[in-house]
């Protein structure tokens, strides 16, 4: 019965784990993206990412300088 034990114990540890990973990631997401593109209100990640944003998307226009 020592077997029946161990899959009880190891059912609960596994219940508890998978309850920790669950959850939204949209949080995490507004989080990461801080910069957004005044033209057309795109959100990135960073400097880097909009300048070449508006290099595919806005090829006429200049990026904002770097002063967030």
């Amino acid at each position: 019965m020592t077997r029946g034990k161990q899959k009880i114990e190891a059912q609960r540890k596994n219940a508890e784990r998978n309850q920790k990973h669950k959850g939204s990631q949209l949080e995490a997401r507004a989080v990461a993206l801080k910069v957004t593109c005044p033209i057309c209100k795109v959100q990135l990640a960073n400097q880097n990412q909009l300048g070449d944003h508006y290099g595919s998307k806005h090829p006429k226009e200049k990026p904002p300088s770097d002063s967030s």
